[in-house]
């Protein structure tokens, strides 16, 4: 039986409850949902990038970029994204951060994604998970 690995990379804080950034267990990697907080800092409570979609976007992505290269995993891998959105008039902003993005952080076809409107704690206005297979 594969040992499942839990993944929290130095620039997360621990989670505010029983679950882990990251899971891998053989060649499967899940990112739980992440949110645009700034790198941890010891002893600071966690730092939204800033107020805007566009800043809260671009460092949601690079803390799951985070997660998957503590699990050894790349964009290339991921076959799944989730995008969690607060307000259904960002969607047409965030479609061209996640386009702009990945256009410059991929080199094989994108992953499957879905988009759902949730609540999320006040401030925050965008989450985002990812499911990778690795190659074995």
């Amino acid at each position: 039986m594969t040992e499942k690995i839990a993944l929290t990379p130095k620039t997360h804080t621990t989670p505010p409850a029983k679950f882990s950034h990251g899971v891998r267990k053989g060649n499967i990697l899940q990112v739980a949902g992440q949110v645009g907080f700034l790198p941890a800092v010891e002893g600071q409570p966690p730092t939204p990038a800033g107020p805007t979609l566009r800043e809260q976007t671009l460092q949601t992505l690079a803390n799951v970029k985070a997660i998957l290269e503590e699990g050894g995993a790349t964009w290339d891998d991921v076959m799944m994204i989730r995008v969690y959105l607060t307000d259904v008039d960002h969607f047409s902003e965030m479609n061209a951060l996640y386009n702009a993005y990945f256009e410059e952080h991929l080199t094989e076809a994108p992953p499957a994604r879905t988009t759902v409107y949730v609540g999320l704690p006040p401030g925050l206005l965008i989450e985002i998970d990812a499911l990778a297979v690795l190659d074995a």
